[in-house]
């Protein structure tokens, strides 16, 4: 809220004075794309990584196989 990414608004006709509804602002919404954009990144990176990980090992399996 500080940052003005997000709006709190209270429910004025909830009886659970708990119940809050948060709004990203358009800022906010952007800054969430952003996080999402690089989380996603992140985990494509990660998993060509490992990819080529798997990769390697059933390559190194095939030629220990060969010479075995």
């Amino acid at each position: 809220m500080g940052k003005g990414l997000v709006k709190m608004k209270n429910f004025a006709s909830s009886k659970n004075k708990f119940g809050y509804v948060y709004v990203l602002t358009p800022s906010g919404m952007a800054e969430r794309a952003a996080v999402t954009h690089r989380f996603l990144q992140r985990k494509m990176d990660e998993y060509e990584a490992l990819k080529a990980e798997i990769e390697a090992l059933k390559n190194e399996i095939a030629i220990n196989t060969l010479k075995g």
